[in-house]
């Protein structure tokens, strides 16, 4: 048997495929440097911060709330809005998993890293060292242009800052459920 996305059918008959969804937060700082830490379980490996969306969660939430699990709580960022979607292999289980990348400007703060995250070395890197072969990035795999496109990207929002309504859309608009961030 072929592995196949599932297929949910809504009540007038429309198919829609499903599949599992990871966020992953790109912070940047002034430097133009990545935020990225490294578990002790992971030999070595290199991550942004990254997680499950959970039921009933915005993307914007999900991202926010895995950063102050992974990064800590006193971590403070601005969201600048989504810098790429792909779909990947998790598993056997979830063989199309989404993974929805979101761009985060640092604002300040002490990185933690959290429960999520205990022990892991935490350090900010530039896309040059990001680069280099002897770096290993677990999360995203073999995706490290995106940090360049972040970096970009992190420079267009510098140079021509949208007004702060579009980038962070009133809090009614966000969610008025339990994973909401900012009530």
């Amino acid at each position: 048997m072929t592995n196949q996305q599932p297929v949910v059918t809504v009540s007038r008959g429309r198919q829609f495929v499903c599949s599992p969804v990871a966020v992953l937060g790109f912070i940047i700082n002034d430097a133009d440097q990545i935020l990225m830490l490294s578990h002790p379980r992971r030999n070595g490996t290199w991550e942004v911060v990254n997680g499950a969306l959970e039921a009933e969660e915005t993307v914007l939430a999900g991202v926010l709330r895995e950063v102050r699990e992974e990064a800590g709580p006193n971590i403070r960022v601005q969201p600048l809005g989504m810098l790429h979607a792909y779909t990947f292999r998790y598993d056997d289980a979830a063989p199309y998993m989404l993974s929805l990348c979101y761009l985060l400007a640092y604002q300040g703060g002490p990185v933690e890293p959290g429960d999520d995250m205990a022990g892991s070395r935490v350090k900010w890197w530039s896309p040059d060292e990001l680069f280099d072969d002897d770096t290993h990035i677990l999360i995203p795999p073999n995706d490290k242009w995106l940090f360049q496109r972040a970096v970009d990207l992190f420079h267009l929002w510098q140079d021509n800052p949208p007004p702060a309504d579009i980038l962070q859309p009133p809090r009614y608009l966000v969610s008025k459920n339990k994973h909401d961030l900012y009530g």
